[in-house]
């Protein structure tokens, strides 16, 4: 097996791990979702969500589709612990960082639009 192929299938054992029925409910709260948005979010059946969420048996791949359509809006999954905010969320200063190439790496992180490198003395 390729060490590309055991990474990917490493990563999902984790998230198959990590990622509880609880998860599922709480990251939709937080997000304002419907079982049947997260359905339409993520391509996964309302009765598979229903079913996974009420600690229902359902396969790997359900489980997969849901929660890496949750962590694309910014959560993360520790098993023990309620669903939070990763630096990944969509208009994050961290994503908004990248979204401004032209600007300097100091001024996208604090979300400057100056775009100056120019160190300027204190109080300027």
């Amino acid at each position: 097996m390729s060490s590309l192929a055991m990474s990917s299938t490493i990563d999902q054992q984790i998230v198959l791990h990590q990622f509880t029925p609880q998860h599922s409910v709480q990251a939709r709260t937080m997000l304002g979702w419907s079982q049947e948005e997260l359905a339409r979010q993520s391509g996964v059946g309302p009765e598979a969500i229903q079913r996974f969420e009420s600690h229902a048996d359902v396969d790997d791949e359900t489980r997969l589709a849901l929660a890496f359509r949750l962590e694309a809006e910014g959560l993360v999954f520790f098993p023990g612990f309620a669903p939070g905010w990763g630096m990944n969320r969509p208009g994050s200063p961290a994503s908004q960082a990248v979204a401004k190439p032209g600007a300097g790496f100091l001024s996208r992180l604090l979300g400057s639009t100056r775009g100056s490198t120019t160190p300027q003395p204190n109080g300027a």
